[in-house]
């Protein structure tokens, strides 16, 4: 992957990862109901999962480029157009709220880092989101388990950063959301919508 797409790529996932979605939310709530240091299984388990789901994508769609690789540019676009959906979505969506769950004492690490890996693999829009974002940053010419750890590494990295910084700052994070999560939503929106228009048009 060259420097300047993998700069890109990094821009774009940073974006995604601050948008919210089923494992910040869950961040947030682990970070609250048992701390920072327990919630890092949590983080550990999205980890896992969000390699899963990218790897899913990423050699589903190398098969389908081995077919044809004009097929590229379709799923550039039909990607885009996916990405500018989840924007106007996430544009008419309430605000996070940070909700206790019952049993909190009863918490143990690997049940913190299966509901992590759960949330991040089990989403039904987890391969279909991916599938709709990563195109925009493959080579066909290149090796596909090379890209794979780049750009899963990447994201992996990314995500955990910014989650471990929510569970660190939940409760500040979350009155903070109370208070301005509409608006935060539609910036995040912003981002989606953004991406989903310039992505394809990118040389």
């Amino acid at each position: 992957m060259a420097l300047q797409t993998w700069l890109l790529y990094m821009l774009a996932a940073t974006g995604l990862s601050v948008s919210p979605g089923p494992n910040s939310l869950l961040a947030l709530s682990h970070g609250a109901l048992y701390g920072r240091r327990m919630a890092l299984f949590t983080l550990a388990g999205g980890a896992l999962g969000f390699t899963v789901v990218i790897g899913l994508s990423m050699f589903g769609i190398g098969a389908l480029l081995q077919a044809a690789s004009s097929w590229l540019t379709a799923l550039k676009w039909v990607g885009g157009a996916y990405l500018v959906w989840l924007g106007v979505q996430l544009w008419r969506a309430p605000p996070i709220q940070l909700l206790a769950t019952p049993g909190c004492a009863r918490a143990q690490p690997a049940g913190l880092a299966r509901q992590g890996f759960l949330a991040a693999a089990t989403n039904p829009k987890g391969i279909l989101f991916f599938a709709a974002f990563l195109p925009h940053f493959m080579d066909p010419a290149r090796g596909l388990w090379l890209q794979f750890a780049i750009m899963a590494g990447t994201f992996v990295l990314i995500e955990m950063a910014i989650e471990w910084l929510l569970a660190s700052l939940a409760q500040r994070v979350a009155a903070w959301l109370a208070r301005v999560g509409r608006g935060f939503n539609r910036s995040c929106a912003a981002v989606f919508v953004a991406m989903g228009v310039l992505l394809p048009t990118r040389g």
